[in-house]
Parts: C-alpha cells; structure tokens; sequence
C-alpha cells in the first residue's frame, strides 16, 4: 500500500525573518548569524519560491577594455588639498564615499567645508542633514565662512524625499549626514537599524552610478571604534575614510581604509579651531616645543603617518614614588610599549632607578605614537628622566627596540632623516645601514640600546656639602 507523503508543500512552510537586519531563512533560529542579534528572527509569512534568472536583453554591449573612455572617471578636486591628498586627487564622478568618525571629531564642519569649496556654476551641491536643522546647519556655515549660492540645503529623514531632491537639484555632490538618519517608509525597522542603513546606501549609490554624481556618506561607530551598521556597507562603497582625533587637541586626521581610485596610505592632516577646520600641509609644529636649552626627559623622533613623516615629541617624568605600587600613565603612547622600554632599560641598559619610581610619559600636540620606530625616542626620554641629563641639542632618534636591546631597523629611515633635516635638526640616531644621508646631517648608527645610552652626557659628580666651620669665639 502506498504511503501518503507528510511533507509540507514549499509555498506553505513558515518563513523567517530577523527584525533587525532583515536577513531571512526557512527555519528560525535564536540568533540572527548576519547581525549576531539574539531573538530577533521571527515567523512573518510563508517561503518565498524558487527561481530562476533567464537571460535578458544587455544595457551596454561589452567593449575590450582599451577602448573603454576612462575620462569619465577623472576626479574633480574638492577645494581641500589635504582631502584630496587622501581620496587621490579629488572626487570621481559615481563614486560613493563614507566618512566615519567618533561624536564631536568634525565631520559635520569638513563636509560643510568641501560642499561650499566645490560647489560652483557648472557643478551643484546638495547638503542633506538629518541630524541638525537647516538654521542650524546656516549658523555653522555662517562661523567657518562655507556660503555658496550654489549649495543647496534641506533638512530630510526620508529616503523618498532625499530622492526627491536629487531630481529638482541636480547636484553633482551629494553629501548626506547622516546615513543612519535617513529611512524608507518600505522597509520595516527604526532609522540607523541593519535593514534600513542597507536600503538607504543602496538607493544612494544607484542613483550617484545613474546620474554619474558623487556622494560623501557620513557614518557612525560603534564604542569599539568599528564602522555603525552592516559591513556590507564598507563593500559597496568606493572609499572609506576614517576621520580621527582626540577632542580636546587641535589635530585632526583622514585616514584611508578602503580606496578604488588611489591609495590606502595617505593620510590628510587638518586643525579644528574656533574659525573652522583647515589643512595643515606641515603639520609637525603642532608636535614640538621649541626651546633655548634642551630640557631632561624629552627626546624627537619622526614618525609616519601613511607616507607622510611627521616629527613629534616624547615626553618622560620619574618621580619618587610613597606608595608601594609605582604609577605608570601614559598619554599617546602604548602603555605596553612603555613598560617594555623600561624592562629593556632596567635589564640591558643597566638602570636600576625605574623600578621604585613613579613614571609618567606622553607625546606633545595630541600626536598618538603606536608605531615601534618611537621604541628608541622612548628609551632615550626614559633614561634621560630617570638620570636628570638632557639629551644634545637638535637630536633626533628612530628605531624599534627590541627584548634583547637590540635596535631593529625601520622602514623609511631615509624619508624620515629629510624631514628632520628640512627642520633644522641636525644629528640623529638611528640603526645600522641607514642609506643616503641629508647633506648636512650627522647620523650615529647604534646596534643596541647600550650604544644609544652613550649620547647621554655625564653628569659631573657632586661634591658633598663640607660641614660649615666654627668661628671661633669671641673674647
């Protein structure tokens, strides 16, 4: 006898889908494996069916890729050297830029900047906020001096509207702050959620590839420092930029992440002030103090950021401690870069002092050195802290030290030394097979931390209080 089969039909089994992301599947599961959400993936209707995808009419027949007119795709400069400098020389026509950065770092006040610089006759710009009201965003305008009459404003939190826009303007810049603001009426989830972010980007960018307009997207991150929203965005953008800077100094840096017109190692510095925000084209007088005298504790090196060398300042202080824990804080620099330069010191370098002392180190102008080539800098601020002794006069030092004293070659050492050079400096220690040297420069090549400590000068030794003498008595 035949058996009746028991299988559910496919058009009516119960189909799943999370409320947050709006990924779906056949069978429910408690976590969502897209967004990592817990007890978000709920019944909602029933499976959709399979199909398949016949092939269709072409849009644009394929050419060899020589004849392709590559002139669409020249980029326009922004007006901002320093974000030019990042994004490869300015914007692409269709290109799709996101530009994340913590609260308060200056995203609003660069975007407002570059739409004001780019906008004019030929190419309009359209500046959506989300987060601010117009008359809020006019003020900011109004402070930094980013008035066009060919930017234009709206205050929008609905795609349809957004889009709306785009037809009436027709802009050739887009900048949209921000995506986690805006929302679709089609799409179920609260602004800034997965599925919405993922909606609002892709109509965007559809339409910057339809109209051949740039846009700039600014973006959120999270309390880990990670872009807001799903990582499909970082994928179908064309550059991410990072905007980056502590708020309570004056630098601020772009950095590239992500970059299909040019290259992922440049990075662009800018000032905040009360004016605005502008390029810093030479930015390393942020980084030094300038003296008469050379100060204990200090030492220069030259650091990169991307190919750019910038030369800053560690700063080091030893003090008696009166607590039987010594404190260590640091400020710029990696506390786990710092407490193996005092190991090293302590266990190569022959300085017993460090241990019993408090020890505070930090960096000049909000720089952040996480690089190993300020290993030697750290060492040599470090030991002339803990001896009371200045370092010689226009010193610089760079390098990575190593556990076993050893002083470890870096990459661009000559790159680094011209910069030192162009700013006057005119000694620097660095490690062995150093290259061309610049004209007028005396370089001393150390192999370990031994050698380094031998540019500090001795101190010449104190002579011990004489007892003061009786005068003899009076008669």
């Amino acid at each position: 006898m035949a058996t009746r089969s028991t299988r559910t039909p496919a058009k009516d089994r119960p189909s799943y889908r999370c409320s947050e992301c709006g990924w779906t599947t056949v069978k429910w599961l408690g976590r969502c494996p897209e967004c990592q959400a817990w007890g978000t993936v709920e019944e909602f209707g029933a499976a959709p069916a399979v199909r398949t995808t016949a092939a269709g009419r072409v849009t644009t027949a394929a050419l060899p890729i020589g004849q392709v007119d590559g002139r669409q795709a020249t980029a326009r400069g922004t007006g901002v050297d320093e974000l030019d400098r990042v994004l490869g020389g300015g914007l692409v026509p269709g290109a799709v830029v996101l530009l994340a950065g913590e609260p308060g770092v200056g995203k609003s006040t660069l975007l407002l900047d570059v739409a004001a610089k780019a906008a004019s006759d030929t190419h309009r710009t359209l500046y959506i906020t989300g987060e601010e009201s117009a008359s809020q965003v006019r003020l900011r305008a109004d402070r930094i001096g980013a008035l066009s009459e060919h930017l234009f404003l709206a205050a929008e939190t609905d795609l349809s509207a957004v889009l709306g826009h785009l037809d009436t303007v027709k802009p050739s810049l887009l900048v949209l702050d921000s995506v986690q603001t805006v929302a679709s009426p089609e799409i179920d989830g609260a602004p800034g959620g997965m599925a919405q972010v993922r909606e609002v980007a892709g109509a965007l960018i559809r339409a910057s590839k339809e109209r051949g307009m740039a846009t700039v997207l600014v973006g959120h991150v999270t309390k880990d420092g990670g872009i807001a929203g799903p990582r499909l965005l970082e994928h179908l953008v064309d550059v991410v930029l990072s905007f980056e800077g502590d708020r309570h100094a004056r630098l601020r840096l772009v950095r590239g992440i992500k970059n299909r017109y040019g290259a992922t190692d440049e990075v662009g510095c800018f000032e905040l002030h009360d004016e605005g925000i502008t390029g810093l084209a030479d930015p390393s007088g942020l980084f030094l103090t300038r003296r008469a005298e050379p100060v204990p504790g200090t030492c220069l090196t030259v650091t990169l950021e991307g190919r750019r060398p910038l030369v800053a300042e560690v700063q080091a202080l030893t003090v008696d401690t009166q607590i039987p824990s010594p404190r260590r804080t640091t400020s710029g620099l990696e506390t786990s870069r710092v407490s193996m330069m005092l190991a090293v010191l302590e266990q190569r370098g022959r300085i017993s002092a460090l241990g019993k002392r408090d020890i505070y180190s930090a960096t000049v102008g909000g720089v952040r050195l996480t690089e190993p080539a300020a290993d030697l800098a750290i060492a040599l601020a470090l030991a002339s802290a803990a001896s009371d002794t200045p370092l010689p006069k226009n010193l610089v030092a760079v390098g990575e030290v190593g556990l076993a004293g050893e002083v470890r070659r870096v990459t661009g050492v000559q790159r680094r030394l011209s910069e030192a050079a162009r700013l006057g400096f005119t000694h620097a220690l660095v490690p062995g097979d150093a290259g061309k040297i610049p004209p007028g420069m005396r370089v001393l090549e150390v192999a370990d931390i031994g050698e380094a400590l031998r540019v500090l000068p001795k101190r010449p030794r104190r002579e011990a209080p004489q007892a003061p003498r009786e005068s003899p008595d009076r008669r």
